[in-house]
């Protein structure tokens, strides 16, 4: 048994040819018709926002440029991925965050480096600063000791 798709009734575009006995050259589908109807009237506002006057070889542009923009969508569209779909897609990839890769701050700079007037010292465990403190103690006070015989120079 044999289980048919209706894949055949999607593959017929829905072309509108032109009015009967007078057709037109080429084929289009509706939905390009609706999409070249808003590209051309987004793509003459653009040109006005421009400054760019209202004229036979300035409409003329646009409709070029209205017909490579109705193309370029058309051809991304099908009846598997509608236009809706399309439009929501392209909204969602702009408004996704980004990485950013922008770099904060600038080039190094020793502005912000605090300067001690005294070299670091390993810090020391509570025995060797008692010994330490106690040897200090010792060498200060041997040199204030007064030693017999000799006189000290007075100070003046």
């Amino acid at each position: 048994m044999r289980v048919r798709t209706d894949d055949e009734v999607y593959r017929v575009d829905a072309v509108w040819l032109g009015p009967p006995k007078a057709t037109f050259p080429w084929r289009a589908r509706y939905v390009a018709w609706g999409v070249g109807i808003v590209v051309f009237l987004v793509v003459l506002t653009i040109e006005r926002q421009m400054g760019v006057g209202f004229g036979f070889f300035s409409t003329a542009w646009a409709l070029v440029a209205t017909i490579l923009l109705t193309r370029f969508i058309t051809q991304r569209i099908s009846h598997e991925r509608p236009l809706t779909a399309v439009m929501s897609m392209w909204v969602r990839e702009l408004t996704a965050p980004r990485e950013r890769t922008a770099s904060t701050g600038g080039a190094a700079s020793a502005a912000r480096i605090r300067v001690s007037p005294q070299r670091p010292r390993p810090k020391l465990s509570k025995k060797q600063r008692a010994r330490q403190q106690a040897q200090h103690r010792r060498t200060s006070a041997s040199r204030k000791k007064e030693v017999r015989g000799v006189r000290t120079p007075a100070r003046p």
